[in-house]
Order: structure tokens, then sequence, then C-alpha cells
């Protein structure tokens, strides 16, 4: 037994001294965080209570602060890494990448990229832009610099378009184009049926108003046609006696005259009754008879030659104008008293539906182009001042454009136009905003235009993070919101922090601990023995 424990003087310091090391190398390292709280002992707190850490845990998150706001994560420092070209080609990459999946992403109306949370306000925010723009729009109706600005560009429009003539506008083009309208227009309006009842009701009004006039038939006549019919009557006298001269020649007519002379001497002896008898027991109505032919031939020059005296043609047209003039003397009702109603109502209907049916006709379409074209030739080379100028009064094209320019500002101020204003402002921004879908935004981007804002966000996007990163990264106060982290940390989370990181690193310091303490045991062994 003895025998047995005979090594154990030499071997207990180094264990002793090593056990001594490991164990005193292990509490140091958990008097860095242990205890967590002071002890007392009799009123007296103990020291390194409590632990290094929790001790010292103010001036540590002090430090640690100072550390990292100070060397660790500067304004220069973050400056430097936004300029470095990996950090360039990332952000160049994300801006392209977010740019593409928003140009490419098929989007619904404006109000649909607002946040829920946030879509009330936002209604709200464009509710209150259409009252202030609708407020904006009628204050500026209504001020002074409006209605100057107004009349003078309707002075300056109204110069300009004035002192053009029509020929101007007229090209070839638009001119058959004109045409072309009015001939649809003109036949259009003329073919309608609200024509053909304007056109009865005018000629029946027309006729009635005739009928029961008491006017003479010279009076409702134009002087210039009276005068016409006149000459007329005297123009054509002459040969009108002429052929009935030469009527005394033509054998049917010759033969009707002595028709109609035997008629007469058979009807004259037939009046006389017995005397007939008597009569013609002296003379031979057969010889009567034969003698006919002979008288016209002896009457006829002599009527010829009659009716070629100029004389003679002077009293026929003086009779013929005699008559013409008591005929015009004549109310026009007169010449309908003993007509009955139903040729009456037939000759108004008749009148009707042939005038109706002449202004419906081509050839009335065509007079109005003609008259329209006519009309446009004879103003087309003039201005259009001198032809108001020709129209109006003196200064009444300026008295036009002015009362233009009243009429127009009085528009433009009266409530109908703010409320219409309104409407179309609510309108427009409902539709805009509310409902019409905004749809890919890229099919609407030309290649060009989409490489140019690409290179914009991109330039404009670093541009802010090299101006207003490093300024934030001062402002933030890193070194004091690194400390106030600290500070607020539990300990324990410190102590599982820095336990985690070295663990490894506290392990070989407990080993060598242990080793140091089993040299030390050992060289106490040796100096004894060497005792």
């Amino acid at each position: 037994m003895q025998d047995g424990l005979s090594w154990l003087p030499y071997l207990a310091p180094p264990l002793l001294g090593a056990v001594i090391g490991y164990v005193t190398n292990y509490i140091a390292i958990r008097m860095l965080f242990r205890p967590l709280r002071p002890w007392h002992l009799f009123g007296f707190r103990l020291p390194l209570t409590p632990g290094i850490i929790p001790a010292k845990r103010g001036e540590l998150a002090q430090r640690m602060g100072d550390m990292v706001g100070s060397h660790l994560l500067t304004a220069d420092d973050v400056r430097q890494a936004l300029a470095r070209p990996g950090f360039q080609r990332e952000l160049k990459s994300a801006v392209n990448e977010k740019l593409t999946s928003f140009l490419d992403r098929e989007l619904g109306p404006l109000e649909s990229l607002i946040p829920n949370d946030y879509k009330r306000r936002f209604r709200e925010l464009v509710e209150a832009t259409r009252l202030k723009i609708g407020r904006i729009v009628t204050e500026y109706f209504a001020g002074d610099e409006f209605e100057v600005q107004l009349r003078d560009f309707l002075q300056r429009k109204g110069d300009t378009l004035l002192a053009r003539d029509l020929e101007s506008f007229l090209t070839p083009e638009r001119y058959h184009n004109l045409q072309t309208h009015l001939d649809s227009r003109i036949g259009m309006v003329l073919q309608s049926s609200q024509a053909a009842t304007v056109v009865e009701r005018f000629v029946d009004e027309r006729i009635e108003r005739l009928l029961h006039s008491e006017r003479c038939l010279g009076d409702l006549l134009p002087k210039d046609l009276v005068d016409l019919l006149t000459q007329l009557i005297e123009r054509e006298v002459p040969p009108l006696l002429e052929r009935f001269g030469g009527l005394l020649y033509d054998p049917d007519f010759r033969q009707r005259l002595v028709e109609k002379a035997r008629q007469g001497i058979d009807r004259f002896l037939d009046s006389l009754g017995g005397l007939a008898g008597l009569l013609s027991g002296f003379v031979s109505l057969d010889k009567i008879y034969g003698k006919i032919p002979e008288f016209l031939d002896q009457a006829g020059e002599e009527l010829a030659h009659l009716l070629r005296e100029e004389k003679t043609q002077q009293q026929v047209a003086a009779m013929l104008r005699e008559r013409l003039e008591g005929f015009l003397a004549r109310p026009l009702g007169s010449f309908l008293e003993k007509t009955s109603y139903e040729k009456v109502a037939g000759a108004r209907l008749y009148i009707r539906e042939r005038t109706v049916a002449a202004v419906q006709s081509r050839r009335a379409t065509e007079l109005l182009l003609g008259f329209s074209e006519s009309g446009l030739q004879r103003v087309k080379d003039r201005s259009f001042r001198s032809l108001l100028d020709q129209t109006l009064p003196d200064g009444g094209a300026a008295k036009l454009q002015n009362e233009l320019a009243d009429r127009l500002i009085a528009l433009v101020r009266s409530p109908e136009i703010a409320t219409a204003t309104d409407l179309l402002l609510k309108d427009k921004l409902e539709e805009w905003l509310f409902k019409r879908p905004l749809g890919r935004l890229s099919e609407h981007l030309p290649a060009d235009v989409r490489e140019e804002l690409e290179e914009n966000l991109y330039r404009q996007l670093g541009e802010v993070l090299q101006k207003e990163v490093p300024p934030l990264i001062e402002t933030l106060n890193i070194a004091r919101m690194v400390e106030e982290k600290v500070n607020t940390l539990d300990i324990l989370q410190v102590e599982g922090l820095l336990m985690g990181i070295m663990q490894e690193q506290f392990k070989y310091i407990n080993m060598f601990g242990a080793l140091l303490g089993g040299l030390i045991g050992l060289l106490n062994l040796a100096i004894w023995w060497l005792a």
C-alpha cells in the first residue's frame, strides 16, 4: 500500500497546480459577467461585485459606440462604399429590374397604386384639388387680366381673319367638298317632308290671301310683268292679224266659212216665216250659195288689206290693251265667283302639288347651287372686312367684335359655365384616376425613352444616395445608437453573445491556466527534491 502510493507526493503538486490554474482562470472568466448584481456583507459591498462587464457596462457601451461611430461606420466610409463599382453595378441592375417589373405589369387605375390605408386620403386630396382648380379657373375668368387677354386675342385673330378673303380658304379640294356638301344638304332639305309641309302651307296661305284680297290683279302682279304683257300684245298684234288674213285663203277655213254663211242664210229665211216662200220665188238660193265663194274671195282681199293697215293694227292693239287693263283691274276673287268649290279646291291642290314637285326637283337644287356658286364667285376675291363694311353700318365690324367679346366673357363668367367646368373636372378626374386602367406602361414608352428613364433613375438614385446617406449617417449618431442598444441589452444576452464568440478561446485560456498551474507544481516539486 505504501509502495503503491509512493508516487503520490510527486504527482500531487502538478495535479493540484493544474486544478488550481484551471479553476482560477474559469472563475476569472466567469467573474467577467458574474455576479450580475453587487453582493453585500454586513452592509458593505464585496469587491468585484457585480462582475466586470456588468459593473462597467455603461463605459463598455460608450466605448463600443465610439468605436463603431468613429471608426467602423463613418460617413466617409459609407460614401466610399456607395461609390464602389460593384455597388454601382448592383444599383443599376436593381433599378433596371424594378423598372422593368413596374413597366411590364398590368396596372389598374391610378387609385389602385395607392395603399389601402391612404385611398380615402387620396380621394379627399383629389376632391380638394378639383375644388381648388375650379376656384382658380372661376377666379381667373372673373379677373380683369382674363378679359384683357381675351379681348386682345379676339382682336388679333379677328383682324387676321377679316384681312383674308374667301378664296384663301377655298382650295380646289375644299371648294369641291363644299359643293358636294351643299348639293347633298340642299337636296336633303328640299326632299324632306318638313320642306314639303312648309311649301304646302306657304302656297295655301298665299292662295287664301289672294282669293280674299280686294286688290286688283294688276296690283298683285309685278309692274315689270304688266309692262312686258303690254309690250307683247303690241308686238304680236301685226303677225296675229297677218295670220288671220292668211286663214281666208286656207281651203278648210274657207269651206267652214261657206258652211257658216249657208247656215246663216237658212236661219235668216227661217226667221221670216211665210215670207221665206215669197222671197224664194224671186231669188234662187242655189245661185246665192254659189256666189258665197266668190264673195269670200273679194272680201278676203279687202279684209287682208284692211288688217295690214297700221291704223287697224293700232286699233286692235288698243282694244286688246284696254281688255288687258280691264282684266288686270278686276280683283282676283272676281274671276272665281262663278267657279265651283270643287274646281277651286282641285286647282289649289294642283298648284300645291306642282309647287312641291318643283321645289323638290333636281332643277331646284341645281338652281340653288347655281345661286350659291355665283354668289361665291362675286365675293371670293374680297376680304371679309370689306364685305362686313359693305353690309354693316359704319364701325359695324368693330362693334361686332366688341359684342362678340362681351357675349363670350359673359358666357364664360356665367354660373352655367362654372357648373359645367366643375362637372367636367369631376368626370375627367373620376375617369382618369379611378376608372381608366393604366395598362402596361412599357407599351406606351418608346425604347429610347425607356433607356433614358432607366439611366436618369439610376443617376438620380446614385446622386441621392451619395448626397443624402452620409449626412443621414451623421444625423443618426451611430455611436449613441450603439451605446443605447448595448445598455438596453440583457446582461445574459451580452454574456451569451461573448461566450458564443469566444467560447473556444476561453477553453484554451482555462487549459493554459491548468498547464501553467501544473508547471508551477512541477517547479515546486523540483525545488523540494533538490533541497
